[in-house]
């Protein structure tokens, strides 16, 4: 019987994906990529913001409609459950963050021909500990993969779901990720993004301080591999020691993302956010990390943000002039701090702050990608095209959400080939250039 899987949400979730897929594939299960020819459809979902959730119910709808063995995973069944069967009734079953263990005994169940009985198996209090032993079977091989360092989040942000669906945090242990990245790496993996819910907590829990510059060092040995990428940095958690570590491993990228979510203190203290002075954590960050690029998002129209707060952070954003940024309009989350807050922004005043914001990033990040012309910077091969053009990624560029470097050549090249690449062009988002011999 072939089984296809759907994922939605964030890279957490591709991970949890690809373990699922490695646990049914070492059970001897067959896997496909098109889910038309699977009889089993895995919708592994995410229930971070209400469109992610509406985005997750759809893949189930059609999938329902296409006559398939539906079984559902992930943030969707862990935050609704009861709720989300009575609505879709035709689901076979659900399986929540922490349970993806149990993925083939449920399988097994929705595979027997005589078995009609519907299947839940969602924690009640979830509590995810990484599936250590599994073989992921990846979605996605390229130049770089995903590595999860810790799951779920010991913080409660105003605004965010997370705790709930996936419980307290937990690392993993430092030997179980080197070996998973050299297995990585011995499979052609060039690049590899380190990601959790906050991965500059890594280790607190495990041993007690922080082991993130520890495991950089670990890391940073390893032959053959050729970058290392930090996802999801908090802004407390960027000590000084942390800093000096990725300034001196050099095949740590010169990339921070330290999601800020926005610059007023009274907003970050409503948002349950560290509130100090940002300004001087990112002026440290660039003087002890030279040709250092920094990503932030930011959150508008949380309740009660005034236009003078609103203000204060679009002359935050045109002072530091981040070279990457995301914007995001406050999204109402049931069972969040902010959800029960009177002075809820009106969805036009929130869109309009969006778009004003972006529109200044975006004329930072065109001023940004112009300083690049002239210069010669190694960049990794993403992929190539029939018609010539190879697609690379710079060390300031982190997969599937900052911008490409463009090199039309027929020079024969690989996924994951560092390329030294003269720019030639650039655009808002994207840079243009030649191979330097």
């Amino acid at each position: 019987m072939k089984i296809a899987l759907i994922n939605h949400g964030c890279a957490k979730n591709l991970v949890d994906s690809e373990l699922m897929l490695g646990l049914l594939t070492a059970k001897g299960y067959e896997i496909t990529l098109d889910e038309n020819d699977a009889q089993i459809v895995i919708i592994n979902t995410c229930s971070f913001i209400h469109d992610a959730e509406k985005e997750s119910v759809q893949s189930i709808l059609q999938m329902v409609e296409k006559g398939k063995k539906v079984i559902v995973t992930g943030c969707l069944p862990q935050k609704y459950n009861e709720e989300l069967k009575d609505a879709i009734p035709e689901i076979c079953a659900m399986v929540g963050t922490s349970n993806i263990r149990e993925i083939v005994g449920i399988v097994d169940k929705v595979a027997d021909e005589a078995n009609e009985e519907y299947i839940s198996c969602v924690s009640e209090k979830p509590e995810y500990v990484y599936p250590e032993n599994v073989e992921r079977q990846q979605i996605t091989m390229g130049a770089s993969s995903y590595v999860k360092i810790a799951d779920g989040c010991n913080y409660h942000c105003g605004y965010c779901i997370i705790p709930n669906l996936r419980g307290i945090y937990h690392s993993r242990p430092i030997e179980n990720i080197v070996e998973e990245v050299k297995s990585l790496v011995a499979k052609g993996v060039a690049e590899i993004v380190l990601i959790a819910q906050d991965t500059t907590s890594y280790g607190l829990d495990l041993y007690k301080k922080q082991m993130l510059p520890e495991l950089l060092k670990e890391l940073n040995k390893i032959e053959n591999l050729s970058w290392i990428r930090i996802m999801y940095a908090y802004p407390s958690q960027m000590t000084d020691e942390l800093i000096d570590t990725i300034a001196k491993c050099d095949k740590v990228v010169k990339y921070i993302d330290l999601p800020l979510q926005h610059s007023d203190k009274i907003i970050l203290e409503n948002m349950r956010r560290p509130a100090f002075d940002y300004e001087e954590l990112i002026n440290k960050i660039r003087e002890r990390i030279p040709g250092v690029a920094i990503r932030t998002a930011f959150i508008v129209g949380y309740p009660g943000e005034t236009d003078e707060q609103f203000e204060h952070l679009y002359e935050f954003v045109k002072k530091m002039r981040f070279d990457k940024m995301g914007v995001f309009e406050y999204s109402r989350e049931k069972n969040t701090a902010s959800y029960e807050m009177s002075d809820q922004v009106p969805a036009k005043i929130k869109h309009e702050r969006y778009k004003k914001l972006m529109a200044l990033q975006q004329e930072i990040s065109y001023e940004i990608n112009q300083s690049y012309i002239g210069k010669t910077i190694p960049c990794i091969v993403e992929s190539f095209t029939d018609e010539g053009i190879v697609i690379l990624r710079s060390e300031h560029d982190a997969p599937e959400i900052d911008g490409l470097v463009y090199v039309k050549s027929d020079r024969s090249v690989v996924p994951g080939d560092i390329e030294n690449v003269k720019i030639e062009k650039a655009d808002e988002y994207d840079l243009f250039g030649k191979f330097v011999v």
